[in-house]
């Protein structure tokens, strides 16, 4: 088959799946069908609607059940196993939530305070995929960084994207509850950011199918107001902070007025209220108080 010929048949393949995405609601059809084509080739976007690629009978079957799947809602990054975030490649699945673009903040801010810190030691709490920690150890390579999580699973997929970053000998996984992950001979830190569960429970079945029916709901419920981890966090959180330590976490939708207080009344002063591009109040800095 030529390569005008393919680019036929990839039209095709692409308009029908489209309709398909169409008719169930999803909101970027012709994307996520190119994703999905690419995927099913072998082949980044590029070299597809370039053409370059085979479009035999079994990427053409390969590729009817990946429309399948994303017909059913399920997210896109979940079906190719893959998702960037900070400009970098990381393995995804059912067992962690999807990296999103709003956290990149966190690690715009992590970074900024370990430039005026050289050395430092940071955790991440609830790490997933690992994708704040092996931001952070990316490009602050001179921090040594623990990521914990309650998941056995995601630490799994986690060490995995550790390893594909080469940053398994500044990254240290340890699974478990909050801070009952560490060690005993727990260390303090220079830095705490973690990306945590801030839903309320009820809101869950509200969100968007890919997310509701397909996230991992420990990684998604924060309890019926949506702060339960923060009240932990907070709890504890100064005794693993060394002098003027900080601490970094997401929030949801009117949740930072009250984190920040949450913050104050656990030891640290709260130095700022973090807005995302779209001005959303995003994440709580604070600062350890004494």
């Amino acid at each position: 088959m030529t390569a005008i010929d393919t680019r036929t048949q990839a039209r095709n393949l692409l308009a029908e799946a489209s309709a398909i995405f169409t008719r169930n609601g999803i909101d970027s059809p012709e994307l996520d069908a190119e994703l999905l084509l690419a995927a099913a080739a072998g082949v980044d976007r590029t070299r597809l609607l370039a053409g370059c690629w085979s479009a035999d009978r079994e990427c053409v079957r390969r590729f009817h059940l990946l429309v399948e799947r994303r017909a059913a809602r399920e997210p896109i990054a979940y079906i190719v196993g893959r998702k960037e975030f900070y400009g970098l490649d990381f393995e995804v699945g059912p067992t962690v939530l999807i990296p999103r673009p709003e956290t990149e903040l966190l690690v715009d801010c992590a970074l900024k305070i370990l430039r005026a810190r050289p050395g430092s030691r940071v955790l991440d709490i609830g790490t997933g995929s690992g994708a704040i920690a092996v931001a952070i150890a990316v490009h602050a390579p001179d921090a040594e960084v623990t990521a914990t999580d309650l998941s056995a699973a995601a630490l799994e997929l986690a060490a995995r994207n550790v390893r594909h970053h080469g940053c398994g000998l500044r990254i240290n996984l340890f699974v478990g509850d909050l801070f009952a992950a560490l060690p005993c001979s727990h260390q303090k830190y220079d830095l705490i950011v973690s990306n945590p569960p801030y839903v309320r429970e009820e809101d869950i079945a509200q969100l968007d199918p890919e997310v509701a029916r397909y996230e991992p709901q420990m990684a998604l419920s924060g309890g019926k107001d949506g702060l339960d981890f923060y009240r932990r966090l907070a709890a504890e959180a100064a005794s693993y902070l060394r002098p003027r330590g900080e601490v970094i976490v997401e929030v949801g939708a009117g949740q930072a007025a009250e984190v920040a207080g949450l913050l104050e009344a656990g030891g640290c002063r709260a130095v700022e209220t973090l807005r995302d591009l779209a001005g959303h109040e995003r994440a709580v800095r604070a600062r350890l108080a004494h």
